[in-house]
């Protein structure tokens, strides 16, 4: 028997939609209900595309009754998070500066779901231009978990994981650039992945090198990891606009999740050797991690061996970031908007702070940045050598209150908006990394930890994702 739509995969409504067994337009308009009927607990969408979803169901039904050659995401619904663009379709990017702008063209990987059959029907919260890794804004608001929407559904995809784990839709898209994927997917108890740098492409039409220092990302959400693997599919793949976009692999994403393990060794380090980490949550990916052993892997007790403080590390990526920051900074100068002086008051605080930051940044710290990450590159090509996969906490802590910031972890002091995370050194090296549900705190809270490959190892990590999942599947543990 099938279940119900909002704990449906997307892979397995496809096949559905595929067979005749459901139709397109009652997915949708169920979808669309449902979003109306839930969505002020987590407010995870910001925009929803309720015409344009319908009339797009109407077409997906006609071509399925036409007998046309439909593509794998046929009539399933997906959301994009709001800070890239479908032509159209307002595009506030969480700012009041942009609360009514509407799109003018289509993000390459957003056409190409929408060229897959996937039906676009909104666009979920990011904190101001994806500065932040909780999710919260001006415009919409906090995004809260399903789990307790009193506690921060991460960001910057916050949007997307809430609405996946409240069974909103059974498809989101994310990006990360600091993690941005896998922090709200920790907090969300959903799957999140994070490909190689230059698998989904990233077309900037002012600055098509803007993305790699640090490394920014595309990537799926999804409840399921064969979900993400059928997303990721579909966006991945050379692109003109992208110079660092990377060809497809042999073979699909999708049948790399049922690979076997039986020969992978896989080093656990419960703090990467350097950051602090809160007892439940060493304790919950603790055993989580064992399930590698019953899957077929080898676990072992290993940290990277960077030579960094976690604070050397935070540095220098905020050293990086910077760079993108002053383009921000640029961009909306470009578009006429004064964010130092006349627009300030529509500006965040923290945005202002972030902007200045950018414009002290000197090059001399942005070389002793590179170095640092060197140094992190090192450590993880030392540790591949003798392991195929890393696994670590994605987050020192389990979500917390709406409005609030760790300042102290495990008894250490830290950085508050960002000293929490175990997520940014994988930016620097660009390599591939999908965050899993280790399961929930005694308060219910989702807690995950990331799995990580070398670079381009896609297929590593999916596969041993999938096995994870098959022997602690974490379908059955959504509120709702």
């Amino acid at each position: 028997m099938s279940p119900p739509l909002h704990r449906q995969s997307a892979a397995g409504l496809a096949r559905e939609i595929r067979a005749g067994d459901r139709s397109v337009t009652t997915v949708v308009e169920e979808t669309l209900a449902r979003i109306d009927a839930r969505n002020d607990r987590t407010n995870a969408f910001v925009t929803v595309t309720a015409e344009r979803a319908r009339d797009a169901a109407a077409q997906a039904e006609q071509a399925l009754a036409d007998g046309e050659p439909v593509g794998p995401l046929h009539g399933v619904p997906i959301a994009i998070k709001d800070l890239d663009d479908v032509e159209g379709v307002r595009t506030t990017s969480g700012s009041l500066l942009f609360d009514d702008r509407i799109a003018e063209r289509t993000d390459p990987f957003a056409q190409r779901l929408i060229d897959a059959g996937a039906i676009v029907v909104g666009k979920t919260n990011t904190p101001e231009f994806g500065l932040g890794c909780t999710t919260h804004n001006r415009v919409a608001g906090p995004t809260g978990t399903p789990f307790n929407p009193d506690y921060i559904a991460g960001g910057s995809s916050g949007g997307a994981a809430a609405a996946l784990a409240d069974g909103l839709v059974p498809l989101a898209q994310g990006s990360d650039t600091g993690g941005s994927i896998r922090t709200p997917a920790s907090c969300c108890g959903v799957f999140g992945f994070k490909p190689t740098f230059g698998r989904v492409p990233i077309a900037d039409t002012r600055d098509a090198y803007s993305h790699h220092t640090p490394f920014s990302h595309i990537g799926p959400l999804a409840r399921t990891v064969e979900d993400a693997a059928l997303m990721l599919d579909v966006m991945a793949g050379v692109h003109p606009a992208d110079p660092f976009s990377l060809p497809t692999p042999t073979q699909s994403f999708t049948a790399a999740v049922h690979d076997p393990i039986d020969d992978l060794s896989i080093a656990y380090s419960p703090d990467l050797g350097v950051y602090p980490t809160a007892d439940s949550v060493r304790t919950l990916v603790g055993e989580a991690v064992d399930a590698f052993d019953t899957a077929g892997a080898t676990v072992e007790r290993a940290d990277p061996e960077f030579g960094l403080s976690n604070e050397d590390i935070l540095d220098a990526y905020y050293t990086f970031a910077t760079v993108l920051w002053e383009g921000l900074l640029d961009g909306l100068t470009e578009e006429g908007l004064d964010p130092r002086g006349g627009d300030r008051d529509k500006l965040t605080d923290s945005t202002v702070e972030t902007i200045l930051d950018a414009e002290s940044v000197s090059t001399q710290a942005l070389t002793a940045a590179q170095r640092v990450r060197t140094q992190v590159l090192r450590g993880m090509t030392d540790l591949f050598d003798e392991y195929d996969l890393l696994a670590c906490p994605t987050l020192g802590v389990p979500p917390f209150e709406i409005g609030e910031l760790p300042t102290e972890v495990a008894g250490e002091s830290v950085e508050p908006r960002r000293g929490w995370l175990l997520t940014q050194p994988f930016n620097m090296t660009g390599q591939p990394v999908g965050t899993l549900p280790a399961g929930l705190t005694d308060d219910g809270l989702p807690v995950g930890f990331q799995l990580v490959g070398p670079r381009l190892a896609e297929d590593r990590v999916l596969a041993a994702s999938g096995a994870y999942e098959r022997v602690r599947p974490w379908r059955d543990r959504y509120p709702a």
